[in-house]
């Protein structure tokens, strides 16, 4: 799942960065509203955590151009304003939940979950044949048994699970794997799709091409060879 995290204190944003990375999430830091405006048109997130106190554009304008543009990201506002009204005009320009600093980490880490999991609807487990993926644990099984996927693979399996009976383009693929502006060119990503689907083919499941378009998840119409 990738976040972008829109805060201008370097501290507060550096510890945001750790333990949301440690849990599994691909972070991207913006510490200009103006940044931040502009890394959410061009390129796509599972969550927005925002402060309103930012340099260029403020938090109340970053969400208003958001929807705006009919973009329906789940943010979470994470601010210093804590008054009735505060909250209010954030929950109003679009905002889905409000936190007011300081915080406890639990409950931000909770709220993150629940927002993220409120967008897929509501489940965090998303099977597929005898393959399933825990979206909360970052990880797959198959049959119940944990199977070791490296970082990048699990992020395209999971963004191929979470768009089941839709066709990926390797740009969104590569903005799902993109690491802190890095971003992987289209041989990189035939790769991944390669080395995965050799491994998901023994499971009944395969990665069907679409070529000029994309990838589509799908279960083999014949799975007698598939792995137990």
């Amino acid at each position: 799942m990738k976040i972008l995290l829109v805060e201008d204190d370097a501290t507060l944003a550096d510890g945001l960065i750790q333990t949301l990375s440690q849990t599994g999430y691909d972070v991207t830091s913006a510490t200009t509203g103006t940044y931040a405006d502009c890394a959410l048109f061009t390129q796509n997130f599972d969550l927005v955590i925002l402060d309103l106190n930012l340099p260029g554009l403020d938090g109340y304008e970053i969400l208003r151009n958001l929807r705006g543009r009919k973009n329906s990201v789940p943010v979470l506002v994470l601010t210093a304003r804590n008054g009735l009204d505060d909250r209010v005009n954030g929950l109003e320009h679009g905002a889905d939940d409000y936190m007011s600093k300081p915080f406890e980490l639990k409950e931000l880490e909770a709220r993150v979950r629940a927002l993220i999991r409120r967008s897929y609807g509501g489940f965090h487990h998303i099977a597929m044949g005898n393959l399933t993926l825990d979206t909360q644990a970052h990880q797959i099984y198959v049959n119940g048994k944990s199977e070791s996927f490296s970082s990048r693979e699990y992020a395209v399996l999971e963004i191929l699970f979470l768009n089941l009976g839709k066709v990926i383009s390797k740009d969104k693929i590569a903005q799902r794997l993109s690491i802190h502006g890095e971003i992987l060119g289209d041989n990189a990503i035939e790769v991944y799709i390669h080395r995965l689907r050799k491994r998901l083919e023994l499971w009944g499941i395969n990665i069907r091409t679409l070529r000029g378009l994309g990838y589509l998840l799908e279960k083999n119409s014949s799975d007698k060879n598939s792995k137990p």
